[in-house]
């Protein structure tokens, strides 16, 4: 007789999330975010910029038949910038690469540790969209938790820490 108990296992995060044991990951984290968005809104603006310009041609070279694609392409411009950004093998913006911090998964998955592209389409627009609601209040969330996780974090099931090999603190 065959046993048919379905087996239940918790998402344990792996050992790295602990911000107690390794608080070099998570050290002036909530700081380069900062810095990194500000980056990543002057890279999103030239390419909202391009792809605006460039529909815009496409438009007078249909008599104006792409032109309600013009607004669509470059509305999606910052989803597609941060999503495929984020689950590449770099894990990170440009501007994040700038500032020398990566998104994490929490989820335990063999290791790697890379978001997923649903993972980070997840972060995209949660974080949008709670902007819009909240004017960038929502991102104090990041100063009450030991992980600097941000709402769109939680969500995500995604953290954000220091790039191990480019900053080097002293131990504590």
């Amino acid at each position: 007789m065959a046993d048919n108990r379905a087996v239940v296992t918790a998402a344990v995060p792996p050992e790295w999330a602990d911000p107690w044991r390794h608080p070099e990951l998570f050290r002036g984290v909530t700081a380069r975010r900062i810095f990194a968005y500000m980056v990543d809104l002057v890279v999103v603006g030239i390419v909202a910029a391009a792809v605006w310009f460039g529909f815009g041609v496409l438009a007078l070279l249909s008599l104006g038949l792409l032109l309600p694609l013009q607004a669509l392409a470059v509305a999606l411009t910052p989803l597609a910038y941060h999503s495929f950004l984020i689950s590449s093998p770099a894990a990170a913006t440009l501007g994040m690469r700038v500032m020398g911090v990566h998104v994490a998964s929490v989820a335990n998955d063999g290791g790697s540790g890379r978001p997923t592209l649903f993972q980070a389409m997840i972060q995209t627009v949660a974080f949008y969209g709670s902007v819009a609601l909240t004017s960038f209040l929502v991102l104090a969330v990041a100063l009450f938790n030991p992980r600097r996780r941000t709402l769109h974090d939680w969500l995500a099931g995604t953290v954000v820490v220091n790039d191990p090999g480019r900053w080097r603190h002293p131990p504590a």
